[in-house]
This record gives structure tokens, C-alpha cells and sequence, in this order.
């Protein structure tokens, strides 16, 4: 082996990395020094968001939605919520009508069979 410098040749006999010796080409490499004319810094593309169609809506309707006013959209969900009760005050008079007749009949426990952890196993 023909080496530059003795230097050289004795930290190859005591395998040295020459990426951990300031004064290498490899860590000249590694910790990117000298290289400032030929290369220039890679500019990162930004992300694009794209808007797409979701299986009950179209993107008409979506972007439809995002432009109405935060008012209006309240007044809607308030609107719907009052609908909801309104149908639930109606079910609970008819509700309350039918188990009147369900009181008489017996309570009997429905036996329900459980499967054992871990598939059937015997």
C-alpha cells in the first residue's frame, strides 16, 4: 500500500475513519464544507390543496357551504335541532301509550350466547 504521508499509512494501521479526521476529504464531505460555489440549495416544492367531491356531496355544494355566512349556518343547525326535539316530544306521548300495554306481560331474560375469546378452542 503506497500512502501520501506516513501520517496516513500509521492511522490506516490503527483503522481510523477518515470521516472522524478534520482533515480528510471524506469529513470535508460529511460536514459539507468547500462546496459553496458548485452547489446551491434545493428549493422545496409547497404542497397544492385540492379539493375533491365526498360521496354524499358534490364540490358545488361544498364550496357552496364554505361561502355562506357562520350566521346563517347556525340559524340552519338551530333550526334542525328544534325539529329533532319537536319529533322526539311527538314519539315519547306515543311511546308512553304502548308500554302501558307492554307493563302486563312478564319480563323473561332473552338468553343470549356468547363466543369465547380466541375462536372455538377445545
Amino acid at each position: 500500500m503506497f500512502f501520501g504521508s506516513s501520517k496516513a499509512y500509521s492511522l490506516t494501521m490503527q483503522r481510523k475513519k477518515p470521516a472522524k479526521l478534520v482533515w480528510t476529504q471524506a469529513w470535508r464531505r460529511l460536514n459539507k464544507k468547500g462546496l459553496t460555489e458548485t452547489l446551491t440549495k434545493k428549493r422545496a416544492r409547497r404542497t397544492n390543496k385540492v379539493a375533491r367531491a365526498v360521496v354524499g356531496i358534490s364540490l358545488d355544494d361544498i364550496r357552496k357551504r364554505a361561502a355562506q355566512k357562520p350566521e346563517f349556518r347556525t340559524a340552519q343547525r338551530d333550526a334542525a335541532l328544534k325539529e329533532v326535539k319537536t319529533r322526539k316530544t311527538g314519539t315519547k306521548g306515543k311511546a308512553a301509550k304502548g308500554q302501558a300495554g307492554q307493563a302486563f306481560k312478564s319480563k323473561v331474560p332473552k338468553t343470549v350466547k356468547r363466543a369465547q375469546k380466541g375462536g372455538a378452542q377445545r
